[in-house]
Parts: C-alpha cells; structure tokens; sequence
C-alpha cells in the first residue's frame, strides 16, 4: 500500500511539473512566448545555425514564399526555410495609396518595436511602410503585416502555425543582440528571364531599381545597405564627408558604391570582407527626378499599348478583411522580462530607427 501510494505522489508531482514546464507541450503558453518547435531546432543545428543569430527575410509574391535567412559565423546569410504564403492580396506591384489593398514591394526595416505579440491575426510584425522611398514618392497607407491568420488586404498572411515560428526566430535574434533586421519584398524572383517578361510592365523602372538589391545579396549572401535619395533607392552607398542618412527628396550627395565580396562556396574560411569601389560618376551629386503625388506609374520601357487596368485579386483561400489596423493594439499582454531587458515588443518605438506603434 505504501508503495502504490508513493508511486501515485510520484506520478502526480511530474504531471503538475510538466504542466508547469511545459514539457508535455506547450499549449498553454502564450504563442509569443512558444519555444522553437524541435523540428526547427533540429534544422538549424543540421544546418550549423543558432537561433539567437541574425535573421534577413525575403518575399515573393508571384511565388508565394517567405524565405527566412541566418547569419553564421563566415558572415554571410544562409538559407534557412521556406515558408509558403498562405494568402496576399493586389496584384503584381508595390502599394501606392489607401485602399488600394496592395501588398507592398520594397526594402523595409523591421525593429523589436514593430513586433506585435497581440495581434488579431494570431501574431505579427509590421513591415514599416511607408518607408523613405514610399514617402518621397507620395505612397500612403499603414498597417502593413506579415500576420497568421491566412487571410489578406494588403498584408502576407500565413498560417498561425508558420507565424508562430516566424515570429520566434525574429524574438531569438532581437534576444541575441540584432538590432533590426531587413525585409526584402519582390514581385517575383527577379532573374534576367523573369524580368524580360515583364520588360512592359508598368512598374518595370521601379523594378530594376529592387534588383539591384536582388542581384547583390544573390552575389554576396549579405544584405545590402539601403539608402534613399533622389526620390529613389540607392544600393551599396558610402556617402563623402557625411554620416547621416541623406534627403530622400533632394538630390544624392556625392558617393561611392560598396562591392560587397562575391559568396563563394567551395571557401568559406574567409571573412566577408566590403570592397568599396569609386567610379568617376559616383564623384558627383545626381540631380533628383521631380517626385510625383501619389506615385504615378514609371512609364514602361517599351510601348505596350494601352494599359489595361488589372482587377484586383487575392492569393490564398480566405476572404479579404477589410483592414489590417486592429492590428496594432496598444496594450500588448505582460510578458516576463527577456535578454536583452532594453527590447520591448508591441510598444511604441521610442529609438527613431522605425515606425512606431499606433
């Protein structure tokens, strides 16, 4: 009798620690405070990653995949996951004004302070439009997520479950020390086939300014450093005589472009060292194109005839919402103070280094 009764005690005490731990899962853990499911644990130690390192993330719409990458210790990014899109919503193209329901297309910055562990679509963090380039263009519009949820108005929204581990991997990195990390947002993978298909597009000029981004991470596996000048996006720029971050308005100072090393596979011992390489018109300030309200299309490159509006359509299997606002909830749930102790989620950005919370 007092065996069975010991072995009782025993059994209860490790249900009630393993309810506490969540050893036995972790279903009553809020799904911002899940760990990193074992499958994705299992893949970044096959792959050689940790979760606290650095993260750099792509989107392609036409695809329809989010693509998450992580630093390891050669200094270059490396894939780690593709996740599939469950749902977004527009078309081809980046978001020019309210209502439009265009999912945007860009360079965009994401800071602990544009992670949303509230969020009425499971979880989310904003993408910062409008960003720089937006806004000296005229393009308006807010709320912009990559949410769960699978359903879109102008967002990309994935199921709950690969948002949760999205949003996990972005928590480790804020945790280990990255600061913001980059969202890349494309039409389509941007090949020289794919852009010769698209040569009449609209939006074509618009386009070879984002592969340029494209083309330079594909080469060097690092990120590229994003400026904004001349109502324009400028890559791999190393301003003359000045540190701060140039007029996205007015005309570019004068600047050298920044050549990334090119990746090389078979020898990873070296570190990815900046080569920076002045051309004689770099030397020199470029006069500014007059910006345009509301962002008037680029026209195309080569007559296409006359333009064919193109219906609004959504991808994925749920209807559109009609907005994505509800989204930013001003009072997020208390969470246990984390490691860094600085980096507060949900909460207005106060550092001036992204949008803040509204």
């Amino acid at each position: 009798m007092r065996v069975v009764l010991r072995f009782a005690l025993v059994t209860t005490a490790s249900l009630m620690l393993a309810g506490c731990l969540g050893l036995g899962g972790d279903s009553g853990v809020l799904p911002a405070m899940k760990q990193l499911p074992p499958e994705a644990q299992v893949l970044l130690a096959t792959k050689g990653m940790k979760q606290e390192s650095p993260i750099f993330v792509r989107i392609f719409k036409e695809e329809s995949e989010l693509e998450i990458w992580k630093l390891k210790d050669d200094g270059r990014y490396h894939h780690f996951k593709t996740y599939p899109i469950c749902a977004w919503s527009g078309t081809l193209g980046p978001k020019v004004k309210v209502g439009d329901k265009q999912a945007p297309e860009g360079f965009y910055t994401v800071t602990p302070g544009q992670m949303n562990p509230n969020s009425q679509f499971h979880l989310s963090f904003n993408l910062g439009f409008p960003n720089a380039y937006d806004k000296a263009n005229g393009r308006t519009g807010d709320a912009l997520m990559v949410h769960g949820d699978c359903r879109s108005a102008g967002c990309f929204a994935m199921t709950d479950a690969l948002i949760e581990e999205i949003y996990i991997l972005a928590r480790e990195s804020f945790q280990g020390g990255q600061k913001q990390f980059q969202v890349h947002a494309f039409p389509f993978r941007l090949t020289a086939a794919n852009m010769a298909k698209h040569q009449k597009d609209q939006w074509f000029s618009f386009w070879k300014q984002l592969k340029e981004g494209y083309d330079s991470f594909e080469a060097s596996q690092i990120p590229p450093k994003v400026s904004v000048c001349s109502s324009k996006y400028l890559l791999n720029a190393s301003f003359f005589g000045q540190e701060a971050v140039p007029n996205p308005s007015a005309n570019c100072p004068a600047y050298k472009k920044i050549e990334p090393q090119p990746f090389d596979p078979f020898n990873q011992n070296g570190s990815a060292l900046i080569q920076a390489k002045a051309q004689p018109s770099d030397m020199q300030s470029r006069p500014a194109e007059p910006v345009q309200a509301q962002s008037v299309a680029p026209a195309p490159t080569a007559s296409a005839g006359p333009e064919v509006k193109k219906p609004i359509e959504t991808r994925g299997i749920h209807n559109v919402v009609e907005s994505a606002k509800g989204d930013m909830l001003a009072n997020p749930p208390v969470v246990p103070p984390q490691t860094p102790a600085e980096y507060t989620y949900g909460q207005a950005n106060t550092a001036g280094n992204g949008p803040a919370f509204r």
